[in-house]
């Protein structure tokens, strides 16, 4: 059963956005955000805001070590745009979007649940998906208590 949850349709701000494209596993996750904010520290970027993860792939779909995602933070100042380095890591502007988003506060585990729920919301409210689902993570997990990381979900969205 789906969790009630709070959503809203919203429009996202415009943004300069770091980025690392990658093809792999979810578990891959900690490192290439590592990797990624060691690219950002050594560019002399200023990280702000929540961290980012944009899903192009389900599992279960595709193969584990074909799924396609990208960690993305953004990013202060003009900085201009630069195409993904061999290892993935570029800078890219991204243009407001009008997204379907829920909090979602709890174990990742559980997020399913928070996506089946901000699904049948999109569906009830007369929207269709229209891009890959994203996560924005308001705090760490390493320094926040079991349980309560706070994660935001959101569907890219238009009206039917």
């Amino acid at each position: 059963m789906s969790p009630a949850i709070e959503a809203a349709v919203k429009k996202t701000e415009p943004m300069t956005v770091a980025f690392i494209a990658v093809k792999g596993h979810f578990e891959q996750i900690p490192t290439a955000f590592n990797r990624l904010y060691g690219w950002i520290s050594e560019k002399g970027y200023k990280a702000r805001g929540p961290a980012i993860t944009v899903y192009y792939d389900i599992p279960g779909q595709v193969p584990d070590d074909e799924l396609r995602w990208e960690l993305r933070s953004q990013i202060s100042g003009d900085i201009a745009e630069s195409e993904p380095d061999e290892e993935g890591l570029g800078v890219k502007h991204l243009e407001a979007t009008q997204v379907a988003a829920a909090m979602h506060r709890g174990p990742y585990e559980k997020l399913e649940e928070t996506y089946q729920a901000l699904t049948l919301w999109v569906e009830e409210n007369d929207y269709e998906i229209n891009g890959p689902p994203e996560e924005a993570y308001y705090n760490d997990p390493a320094q926040t208590p079991s349980g309560e990381p706070l994660t935001e979900i959101r569907f890219p969205v238009r009206r039917t």
